[in-house]
């Protein structure tokens, strides 16, 4: 673990709160110690109210900031005279501590303070940071947790039993605070959950915090618990089945009763930890720290039987939500993570983010309790202590107050000819509505166009039917299947007559805009008849299907048949829950193939010029790469849901067409 402090880098920190800004992003640049908004830090500043008196305020660590971004107004301010006046009440309720808290902030604009900000208020340290330390944890999690901690730290640290997060940990750690701390203090373990470090400065607290994981740090490797040198594999790895893989997806996806992204990993360490004996020890007892329950659930499926894992958790529910009391709503009974000697190691979620957060938390599990069972033993938390936080009041207001996903989440895409002009838009405006997205196209650029998690960016030609195959199977792989598929890529050959056109122009038209796309429609069948909301396919067709010009026969005739082979396939795939419908655009200006120069070169030749030009249409309006792209969007909504074999014109209006 090292210490990141650079004395020119704090220098540009001025006071108490942006000096805490500064290390808590240090902290939140180690994924060792902290993941995807855990952990927590606070500092104490005392201030002059409005009336002009003096108050100390806890600047504490708001709800919905992660550490590694987090800004000054990331902080929540509570008086903490009143939250030390709270942590002395015999009991409080978590919406009862949860308007305490808010009501108590001295600015009505900050977020909820975090829910162990009674906890940072008992303690009477300037500065404290929070994490969860993977060494720590590995340590903790082991029969002899306690004894293995007390030995690493003698009394420099606090040790606190496992004590659910809120009003009841800030309590007891107030007691065992007072019972244990003495001058040498300057930590506290939290047993299966994390540590504490304190400090009168933020540079001493944060080194603290370094220091005491280090320390756990050595003890591993003293032990011989910290190298985690990857197993022989016997045998090849099995071959990827992106046809089995879509099917595991559609099961996963059916029994949470919405779509989800399935991402899977399958490198050596994956492979590695997948082969061990105990691989069903490991795995079947309960996350790291009960706080990763919200987004890996329990345990993890083993396997492919997605049905039993249903049942099984149906009855976990059962068995604990009686003891829990209280009215609860059972959450999704689908995994979040799928163990798969083929697959690898599966992240589940309801978007392409939800799952690399997913497959990150589970990345470290590995590290956790393969160095927890190396050092000892690798012991979980009881499942009832792992239920009381999956189902917390303050988790299940979370879902009450859940507003609408955006329409395509979970669902995933696949548009060609998706780096630039309506293919490019039409990425975009699925990402805007929620899909992830894989965008295949002949320029290398591609790749790297979007950043993110939901875009997936291939460098494919699609006359290429191996590459072709290797992009789709790379897509499954990434997110679990393809619900909807934009058929946009194609070639606009140099206008040419009859009689006058050669061979290689013509194939070349027929392989570019009609070949590939049967190609791709029978490769992608498969998956769009597994789409929890039915398959969605729309073809980009052309104004020439129905108004063809003189010199556009390669084109023209290609794209007529892509029309034809859209119109077959709305008749043959209905019985699969598949919709095909079709859009004619027109004069479509923003795209690579009008340059200034063809763009003026054509309008003089109507005497009109270059904005008279792009609106010659009925409306008298330009029509833009984003307009279709919207179109094409909708129809794999749920407006269009019950059309199919539909032929749409987006030109303004063609009189030749009209």
């Amino acid at each position: 673990m090292q210490n990141l402090w650079n004395d020119d880098d704090a220098a540009q920190f001025n006071d108490e709160l942006e000096l805490r800004v500064y290390t808590s992003r240090l902290l939140g640049r180690e994924p060792a110690l902290v993941l995807h908004g855990g952990g927590n830090t606070s500092v104490k500043i005392v201030e002059v109210d409005i009336l002009g008196g003096e108050e100390e305020i806890l600047y504490v660590k708001g709800s919905g900031w992660d550490l590694a971004t987090i800004e000054a107004e990331g902080f929540s301010p509570v008086r903490r005279a009143h939250l030390r006046a709270l942590a002395a009440l015999p009991k409080l309720s978590d919406p009862e501590m949860v308007n305490e808290l808010r009501t108590h902030m001295t600015r009505a604009s900050a977020p909820t303070p975090s829910v162990e900000a009674i906890l940072h208020a008992v303690l009477p340290h300037v500065y404290v940071d929070h994490t969860h330390a993977d060494a720590v944890v590995a340590i903790t999690n082991t029969p002899r947790g306690v004894e293995h901690i007390r030995e690493i730290y003698g009394d420099s640290v606090v040790v606190i039993p496992y004590v659910m997060p809120g009003f009841d940990l800030a309590r007891v750690c107030a007691e065992e605070f007072a019972k244990q701390a003495n001058e040498r203090t300057i930590g506290m373990v939290l047993m299966n959950h994390g540590i504490f470090s304190f400090g009168e400065s933020a540079r001493q607290s944060y080194e603290r915090m370094i220091a005491l994981v280090n320390q756990a740090e050595d003890f591993l490797r003293e032990n011989g618990a910290w190298e985690l040198g990857e197993a022989a594999i016997e045998g090849e790895q099995q071959a990827f089945d992106p046809a089995a893989f879509g099917r595991l997806r559609s099961e996963v996806s059916d029994l949470a009763g919405v779509p989800l992204i399935v991402a899977a990993r399958r490198d050596s360490r994956a492979q590695a930890f997948l082969s061990r004996d105990d691989l069903t020890h490991l795995t079947q007892q309960g996350p790291a720290t009960p706080d990763h329950v919200i987004r890996t659930k329990r345990i993890p499926l083993l396997g492919r039987d997605v049905d039993a894992y249903g049942q099984s958790y149906a009855a976990y529910f059962q068995e604990h939500a009686e003891v829990h009391g209280g009215e609860l709503r059972m959450l999704d009974r689908a995994p979040r993570v799928v163990l798969d000697p083929q697959f690898g190691i599966c992240a589940v979620g309801k978007t392409a983010k939800d799952a690399a957060i997913v497959a990150d938390i589970y990345d470290h599990t590995l590290d956790i309790m393969q160095r927890a069972e190396a050092l000892d033993s690798y012991q979980a938390l009881p499942a009832k202590d792992i239920f009381a936080v999956e189902y917390w009041d303050l988790e299940q207001a979370k879902l009450r107050r859940a507003g609408a996903a955006p329409p395509f989440t979970g669902e995933v895409a696949l548009v060609t000819g998706g780096g630039s002009g309506i293919g490019h838009a039409c990425v975009k405006a699925l990402l805007q509505r929620g899909a992830a997205v894989v965008a295949l196209d002949r320029d290398p650029a591609v790749e790297a166009l979007l950043p993110g998690p939901g875009y997936l960016g291939i460098t494919c030609d699609v006359t290429d039917g191996q590459a072709v195959d290797a992009a789709v199977s790379r897509g499954v792989e990434t997110f679990g299947g393809v619900d909807m598929l934009i058929l946009n890529a194609g070639v606009f050959t140099a206008s040419q007559s009859i009689a006058d056109m050669g061979d290689d122009q013509w194939r070349r038209s027929m392989a570019v805009n009609l070949d590939a796309n049967l190609f791709l429609m029978r490769q992608l069948h498969q998956f769009l008849c597994l789409a929890p909301r039915g398959g969605r396919v729309v073809v980009i067709g052309s104004k020439n299907v129905l108004a063809p010009g003189p010199g556009a026969a390669a084109y023209s005739a290609a794209k007529a048949g892509l029309n034809q082979l859209a119109r077959v396939a709305a008749l043959e795939w209905g019985e699969d829950r598949i919709r095909v419908n079709s859009l004619h655009p027109n004069a479509v200006f923003d795209t690579a193939l009008w340059t200034e120069e063809v763009l003026a070169e054509r309008a003089a030749r109507y005497g009109l010029n270059v904005a008279e030009y792009k609106r010659s249409n009925v409306l008298r309006v330009e029509v833009t790469s984003h307009d279709v792209a919207e179109l094409a969007a909708e129809m794999c909504g749920p407006v269009f849901a019950k059309t199919t074999g539909a032929q749409v014109p987006v030109d303004g209006g063609n009189e030749r067409v009209i």
